[in-house]
């Protein structure tokens, strides 16, 4: 993990000062990755550092004064912007990043005006609960923000690094919107233009929030799978409900758990089985299909070309005949 701290330091060159060699550091010999999904999260978390880097530039350009604060004094925003922010191997592996290279982006919080020594976060959610894990304390940036500007600020942050899917950015918007914030407001935190921002609101509205929920970020599906499950969903069929009641739904990885909930809604019922009616000679003369709502009876003409008038003629007093033996 040297090699990943050491590139993660030189990055800070403007703001950090270059660590004073010595002769007696000791030196690890290069491990192989166990697997290229362990590579994966290992670079992934490389990069996120090398972007945490270059915002911690820009702040301390600005002149922020960073300080630190007990993570369990500090508040989640009042509206979430992510589904599956503090599970799984990727957030495991963002907290082994934190553990060996220290937090390097203090994050942006507020003081709460209504409970004096707790502070509100606008966004660094990942690094309060891993640095909380960790015991450490985190680096803060402490500003007083309205909540325009907070969500304006969480918004920016998460659209500037990539960090949320499709599905989690127009929840987001949606959640904003419930709160009675602007459009405009919508799209500064976005950073999106109000025909997408309407897109993106409308088709949430389409899709149940606890389906959402436990479906999850979903990273790789995108916005036009999203609006073939809004589609199907607009049949009204239920299936999603038993595919996310199944045992081990939560278990599979949230883009395979969109893939479940899709195929269930797009799987089609079964026929149902056909009854075939045939005449003394042997030809079909009616054929009945069984549903659990209903049963169609359907007349071969060709076969019995007086059969289906009379059958209707005598359809009324067919069903008397019925109610007086029920009576009965």
């Amino acid at each position: 993990m040297n090699k990943r701290r050491d590139q993660l330091k030189a990055m800070m060159t403007p703001i950090v000062a270059p660590p004073t060699p010595t002769d007696d550091r000791p030196m690890r010999s290069p491990v192989a990755s166990g697997s290229l999904k362990a590579m994966g999260l290992s670079l992934k978390s490389l990069s996120d550092e090398a972007d945490e880097a270059r915002a911690l530039r820009a702040q301390l350009a600005s002149g922020a004064q960073v300080v630190e604060l007990d993570p369990n004094l500090v508040d989640p925003s009042f509206i979430r912007d992510r589904l599956d922010d503090v599970d799984g191997e990727e957030f495991e592996a963002f907290k082994v990043g934190l553990s060996e290279a220290g937090q390097q982006v203090p994050i942006l919080v507020r003081p709460q005006s209504d409970n004096p020594g707790r502070y509100q976060a606008a966004y660094g959610h990942r690094r309060i609960a891993a640095l909380r894990a960790l015991g450490r304390p985190v680096k803060a940036i402490v500003r007083d923000l309205s909540d325009e500007e907070l969500i304006v600020a969480q918004g920016k942050e998460n659209t500037d690094r990539k960090d949320l899917s499709f599905i989690e950015r127009a929840l987001f918007a949606a959640r904003l919107e419930d709160r009675g914030f602007s459009r405009a407001a919508l799209m500064a935190a976005l950073s999106v233009q109000k025909g997408n921002l309407s897109t993106m609101i409308s088709l949430v509205r389409d899709i149940p929030e606890e389906l959402i929920v436990a479906i999850g970020p979903a990273p790789k599906i995108g916005r036009p799978r999203w609006e073939l499950l809004a589609s199907l969903l607009k049949q009204g069929d239920p299936k999603w409900r038993d595919a996310i009641s199944e045992p081990n739904f939560s278990l599979t990885p949230s883009d395979g758990r969109f893939e479940r909930v899709l195929k269930a809604l797009s799987r089609r019922p079964k026929k149902p089985a056909t009854q075939i009616v045939k005449a003394g000679d042997g030809k079909q003369v009616a054929s009945i299909q069984r549903a659990k709502d209903r049963i169609r009876l359907t007349i071969e003409n060709r076969h019995a070309p007086d059969f289906g008038a009379y059958l209707v003629d005598q359809l009324p007093e067919i069903y008397a005949a019925f109610q007086r033996r029920a009576d009965a």
